[in-house]
């Protein structure tokens, strides 16, 4: 008999079941009102974070470029401008209407500017910016505005302030970009594709179970599951986003979205699939119902903590970024647990047989010949073989994770015809791709600024710097201009403002100002200003900032999330041996998904490198999923090994957990792959990276290293721990046992 025994279940579990049974009407009405309340009482939406709300704690570009603006009594940055652009060259009058334009607005000469404060004109003509591709084709308005508005607001000023007074037929205006109307733009995309990607992800959550089972109604419990679980958790996760320093992500929403649509549907299909087994071995509803929740709860409970846990671990991070994501996507883990084990329990209880309507009880040949192929491979030396082919195809995939580059996408990510892209392009085109986010470097000591000779050579420095396209120096601008903007009144501080010739928040560029930052001391030097104070300011070195800071909390956040897993592994087993194997396997699988990344978006289709957090997000949820499986599929072959030998126990749980986690991760894989839908590159970035990991996991490690590894080492797996089964080897198949099984 097949049934998941009592005797493999505890007396805690077994109450457990007992409850949300006999109680299950109350369970339903309970999860009833809870929604209403949350959406009564608990925030619909949360305030967003942005680049700089999230670099790391004691960030010396933002204390450089607070500096500057006290030094000189206004910023010399901005993240937002308008882009003129002719190719066969502006007319001389449109170039003078950029400068008009901006003096009127400073002057507070200029009406209906809205929110704008300052404007500051940038025109390719010779001599402004001397590596500049073309001369006298575009021209910029860098747009300031005033304290305290919003990135929207601002943005919109913009836009309207283009509208107004750059409208003439040869002003060519074509649009607004920076690094604010980027994130921006990224907002509208992301929420304008929001319901799209839910209705996406519960229509293949319907089908995948829906083939599964082969039922109308089966689909529907899970549907209805993760529908409650989403929304409970989108409340619950935005009223403790308040408080989040900072605020929180745009790109934790739909990641949001396919987690708890993903784990949540898992764990209906592993309650469903113990259902269905009971039910084809003729229990009762009720009594299929309680032996479905007392085995499967447990596991569900300990892998969702294990899930929940992995996501806290990002906790222990510098970063803000990444703390953000630490009790968000935990906090949504376990109000799914919490959701899901009671009560998709109680909808098992009250829709019965009715759940796989209409197909028929299964036939036991189908299981027969998965436990023929099981046998096989539990025979050592076919095991040995499919363990050692899996260990080096994984490691070969693997071996290009090193080569990944890291970077923060907001232009570079926008689909080709989105208005920000387009106009950062044109900007590109005629200066270098660095104009849309200049990199300011400040100077500071007695009378720096006095010494035009020098501040003239350290510019020439600086151009001759590899990666540099441009310099915007004292020497470059009149001095009119340059006394009080490039040069304190005082003179004491002067400041350069540099201009990148690739992506400025790309990997390339971020690895050049990394070098020029530390070959500034000597070029201070040969310019003959070795006594002065440098610093460095700018997105792109926030964005430096920010990598630097994620590739150490990936070291000590990767550490964290292993040591949970292992231990909650180490507990729920009973064992040491096949913890540390286990996490070995899901290691592997990490590491051959973000190869495969590597060779797909770097090698493949080109791009400097990925976004700083996709590597970050799918280590930490590919671990934590990981064990999500192994407390499943290896639970159940644990709790069989103490009535059996292992052999036998693998030969015979396998392929009745195998199907689980083969739809499960097929279901979970679809979801995460859901992401590709939203038009950034970081979103479909992330898609690949979870889908495939989350195939490989399911598909690859659980369904066959695991079961040949767990073959190959027999009895030792369990070290320290022996095997009930290990010992007598002839146990009788049902025969009960006091003895508790892992996590009871």
């Amino acid at each position: 008999m097949r049934s998941w025994r009592r005797s493999e279940a505890g007396f805690l579990a077994r109450a457990y079941a007992w409850l949300v049974v006999t109680f299950r009407w109350f369970v339903v009405l309970g999860w009833a009102v809870g929604a209403v309340a949350a959406a009564v009482w608990l925030p619909a939406t949360i305030p967003n974070a942005d680049l700089g709300g999230f670099a790391p704690p004691n960030s010396r570009a933002i204390a450089t470029e607070t500096a500057s603006a006290k030094a000189f009594g206004f910023p010399v940055l901005s993240r937002t401008l308008l882009v003129q652009r002719d190719p066969h060259g502006l007319s001389e009058a449109a170039q003078r209407r950029v400068v008009e334009r901006a003096v009127a607005v400073t002057k507070g000469e200029e009406r209906d500017v809205g929110d704008i404060a300052a404007v500051i004109p940038v025109v390719n003509t010779v001599g402004v910016f001397p590596s500049s591709s073309e001369v006298g084709t575009t021209a910029l308005s860098f747009v300031f505005t005033k304290p305290h508005t919003t990135f929207g607001d601002e943005v919109a000023a913009a836009q309207r302030f283009g509208r107004v007074h750059v409208n003439q037929a040869d002003d060519h205006l074509v649009g607004v970009t920076g690094t604010v109307p980027a994130q921006v733009a990224q907002s509208k995309i992301l929420y304008g594709r929001l319901l799209l990607l839910e209705c996406a992800t519960l229509a293949v959550v319907i089908g995948i179970v829906a083939l599964k089972f082969r039922s109308l109604i089966a689909p529907f419990v899970a549907l209805l599951t993760a529908a409650v679980s989403y929304f409970l958790a989108v409340r619950v996760t935005n009223y403790v986003g308040g408080f989040v320093r900072g605020g929180v992500p745009d790109e934790l929403k739909p990641l949001v979205l396919a987690l708890v649509l993903g784990i949540v549907t898992d764990y209906a299909i592993f309650f469903l699939s113990s259902m269905r087994t009971g039910l084809d071995d003729g229990a009762d509803r009720l009594t299929a119902a309680k032996n479905s929740a007392a085995q499967t709860g447990r596991i569900v409970l300990v892998a969702g903590l294990a899930v929940a846990a992995g996501s806290a671990a990002m906790l222990v991070a510098h970063s803000g970024f990444f703390r953000a994501f630490g009790p968000v996507l935990s906090l949504s883990v376990l109000v799914s647990v919490v959701v899901s084990v009671t009560l998709l329990p109680a909808l098992l209880a009250i829709f019965g047989r009715a759940l796989f309507w209409p197909s028929r009880p299964r036939k036991a040949r189908r299981i027969s010949v998965a436990r023929g192929a099981a046998r096989v491979l539990t025979v050592r030396v076919v095991a040995f073989v499919l363990g050692a082919t899996c260990v080096v195809g994984l490691a070969v995939l693997g071996a290009d994770a090193g080569r990944l580059r890291l970077g923060v996408s907001f232009v570079a990510a926008l689909p080709s015809d989105n208005p920000a892209h387009e106009a950062a392009t044109a900007a590109a085109a005629g200066f270098a791709p660095g104009i849309v986010a200049p990199t300011e470097v400040l100077l500071q000591g007695p009378a720096v600024g006095n010494d035009p000779v020098k501040l003239t050579r350290l510019a020439r420095e600086l151009q001759g710097q590899p990666g540099v396209a441009g310099v915007v120096s004292p020497s470059a601008l009149p001095d009119e201009v340059v006394r009080g903007a490039l040069v304190s009144r005082t003179g004491d501080a002067a400041r350069f403002l540099v201009i990148l010739d690739h992506d400025p928040l790309g990997p390339r560029a971020i690895s050049d100002l990394e070098r020029l930052s530390a070959t500034m001391p000597s070029l201070l030097q040969r310019a003959g200003l070795g006594g002065a104070q440098h610093g460095v300011a700018g997105d792109t070195a926030v964005a430096g900032e920010l990598v630097a800071a994620t590739n150490a909390d990936l070291r000590r956040i990767a550490i964290a999330v292993l040591a949970v897993n292992l231990l909650l592994l180490m507990v729920f087993l009973r064992a040491v041996v096949a913890p540390v194997l286990l996490l070995g396997c899901s290691l592997l699988a990490l590491a051959a998904s973000l190869g495969c990344l590597t060779l797909l978006f770097q090698d493949r289709l080109g791009h400097e490198g990925v976004a700083f957090y996709v590597p970050f997000a799918a280590s930490v949820l590919l671990l934590s999923l990981g064990s999500d499986y192994n407390i499943y599929g290896v639970g159940h072959v644990w709790t069989r090994a103490r009535h059996t030998t292992l052999r036998k126990a693998i030969a015979e749980r396998v392929p009745e957990t195998s199907g689980a986690i083969t739809a499960a991760g097929i279901t979970l894989a679809a979801s995460f792959g859901m992401l590709a839908l939203v038009p950034l590159r970081q979103f479909r970035e992330l898609a690949f990276v979870m889908a495939l990991g989350v195939l490989i996991d399911a598909l690859v490690v659980r369904s066959v290293l695991v079961p040949a590894l767990l073959s190959v080492l027999g009895g030792l797996s369990a070290w320290p721990r022996r095997l009930r089964g290990a010992e007598g080897g002839s146990a009788p198949a049902g025969a009960p046992s006091t003895a508790t099984g892992p996590g009871t």
